[in-house]
């Protein structure tokens, strides 16, 4: 009796093993694609939202016919941060209903504003690309970051004594409208972005400082080093809610402490923490997206601004009033 042999078909271990590597071969070819175009996505939304908080300001313009201020301080009195530019906009950012909560007239720090109003995560501020989206707790109060801060000008802030304010958009108790732009409004940015929990050297009360001349020189003008920049949505001061165009975006400024180098950000004095004591700001721009900046033009149009821009072109950008009107860029 003959026995009847079956042969049976498959994959021999060298077929499977092609196949693995077909596969793994597709799939480091296809994941780059599907990462670009959900940061291509990331990017879109990011200027989208750059242009609802542009619709805000010229919404805040017809109702008041000026600005909103980068906080308000009493002369003579250090009475601690004020309110910022980004929480005088919540009614027209369809945030009424939030700043309903908000006491102006007292401290962000004390009820009711702390906490209630503090720990809010307003969407729209914060960046898709933004690593770092994550409460803040800065000891009994928690805050939430932003990505979109506001124009402080070139270099020189605010004076306490004063009150003259800096070339920017905005400055402590500024009054300031579109008719104080005459480098038009296409020619000057309004916002740009920002990283939350960026790391920021303060405080160092120095007696009108020149502007850097290098990345580099920024570190020895010294201050406390903190890790809370642009953590504070609430708070007006320019190393929360602002920035300054001393370096062109995305620029490394490098400062060591403790043997590890961070990249940082400085201001000389906190608005409303001195009554003499004038303020000046390294606030660099910077952002999630490779190789650019998302910036607000007080147009109110959103342009993708790379960071290997001319300095003094981004300077003029910056700046309201230099008389320079910017071509290409």
């Amino acid at each position: 009796m003959s026995s009847i042999q079956i042969r049976r078909s498959g994959f021999t271990l060298i077929e499977l093993l092609v196949v693995i590597a077909i596969i793994a071969v597709l799939i480091a070819l296809l994941l780059p694609a599907v990462q670009q175009a959900r940061e291509a996505a990331r990017r879109s939304q990011c200027k989208n939202n750059l242009k609802q908080i542009g619709l805000a300001l010229h919404n805040y313009m017809e109702t008041y016919t000026k600005l909103p201020p980068g906080g308000t301080y009493q002369l003579g009195v250090a009475g601690g941060a004020g309110w910022s530019v980004q929480a005088r906009l919540l009614p027209y950012v369809e945030q009424a209903s939030l700043q309903n909560l908000i006491d102006f007239s007292k401290n962000y720090t004390v009820a009711p504003n702390a906490n209630t109003v503090t720990a809010m995560r307003i969407n729209l501020f914060m960046c898709p690309s933004e690593v770092n989206d994550r409460p803040y707790p800065d000891g009994p109060i928690t805050h939430y970051p932003l990505n979109y801060a506001a124009n402080y000008g070139s270099w020189f802030v605010w004076d306490p004594v004063t009150n003259r304010g800096g070339d920017g958009m905005f400055f402590p108790n500024s009054k300031l409208s579109d008719r104080d732009v005459t480098d038009g409004t296409s020619n000057t940015i309004g916002f740009s972005e920002v990283k939350a929990w960026q790391y920021y050297l303060r405080d160092a009360a120095l007696a009108s400082p020149p502007p850097p001349s290098s990345s580099s020189s920024v570190s020895p003008l010294g201050g406390t080093l903190k890790d809370s920049g642009h953590n504070e949505w609430v708070d007006a001061r320019c190393n929360q809610t602002g920035f300054t165009s001393v370096f062109v975006p995305n620029t490394k400024v490098p400062h060591v402490s403790g043997g590890q180098t961070y990249d940082v950000d400085w201001v000389s004095a906190r608005e409303g923490s001195s009554t003499t004591s004038a303020t000046y700001a390294a606030m660099t721009s910077r952002s999630h997206h490779t190789g650019i900046v998302n910036s607000l033009l007080m147009d109110g149009s959103v342009r993708s601004i790379s960071e290997n821009i001319d300095l003094g072109t981004w300077r003029n950008l910056v700046s309201r009033n230099d008389g320079q009107v910017v071509g290409e860029y």
